[in-house]
């Protein structure tokens, strides 16, 4: 098991009457459980719970008066992993796919996989199926595109990612899921913590459905997957935005944070295993 503390803050500049939708909770599954956590909003304003999309993803909605806005969350994290041998980590034939997976085979705003087919089959088609195929394709998009800050935007996705061959987290976790998708792999984006993350962010990383299990892969390979805490799943990264906003406000400020609560560091997973907190 490892234990692991998130935080972060948010600072805006709310020009007018703002609603916000705040993404940055740690979620609650069978294989991570939020020990403690506190939600804090300068000024005092009572956020509303939700839970949205197909996964049922918390969110926080509030509305802000012109003027300052700042929020806080913080939380302490448990993790206990399924972990699995790769080796038992098998494609599942289409017919044979639970009909809750089969939306994240679909094309995507930013997982544009029908653009990618061709390149998907022609590129990976003769690797091994199952894990050892989603793997190859995280190695290959993590040598394939440089790490640039900056480099991508909001409209960037999947295959203009692939020709300017630079990007961020998301980027690489879009590449990836879209190449996935192509293959008949079941894919999607995980937005969340990430602990020894530089520099330190919020982290988009993606899971793959083999065997019978999501199963984390992080093409990045900035941070550990067992050091990963997921705040939601999606699509991709429009369904896990860490703010969304109707009105006017400038973000003035973003701290993120994460790190392992144990003296010895995170429990990682060793060579030859997957690991899945779905």
């Amino acid at each position: 098991m490892n234990t692991i503390n998130v935080r972060c803050s948010l600072s805006y500049q709310v020009q007018r009457t703002t609603s916000f939708l705040f993404q940055v909770a740690a979620a609650t599954t069978p294989h991570q459980r939020v020990v403690n956590e506190q939600f804090t909003i300068t000024p005092e304003i009572e956020p509303e719970a939700c839970k949205v999309g197909l996964l049922g993803n918390r969110v926080h909605r509030l509305t802000a008066d012109a003027g300052e806005l700042a929020v806080a969350y913080a939380a302490r994290v448990e993790l206990e992993p399924l972990v699995q041998d790769v080796d038992h980590l098998p494609e599942v034939p289409h017919a044979q796919l639970p009909a809750d997976v089969l939306t994240y085979l679909n094309p995507s705003r930013y997982g544009v996989s029908d653009r990618l087919m061709r390149f998907a089959w022609d590129e990976f088609g003769d690797a091994d199926p199952g894990h050892a195929r989603v793997a190859r394709i995280a190695d290959w998009v993590h040598g394939y595109l440089s790490y640039v800050p900056g480099s991508t935007g909001a409209s960037t996705d999947a295959c203009d990612v692939l020709l300017q061959r630079e990007g961020v987290c998301r980027d690489y976790a879009h590449l990836s899921i879209a190449l996935c998708r192509a293959l008949g792999i079941p894919a999607r984006y995980v937005a969340g913590y990430a602990v020894a993350l530089q520099p330190p962010d919020f982290h988009g990383f993606f899971e793959a459905f083999v065997g019978d299990a999501w199963y984390l892969f992080d093409a990045t390979r900035l941070a550990h997957v067992s050091g990963l805490v997921r705040i939601g799943a999606g699509r991709d990264a429009a369904d896990v935005s860490f703010a969304t906003l109707i009105g006017s406000a400038r973000l003035t400020d973003m701290t993120v944070h994460a790190e392992s609560a144990d003296e010895q560091g995170i429990d990682a997973a060793e060579a030859g295993e997957a690991v899945s907190t779905s």
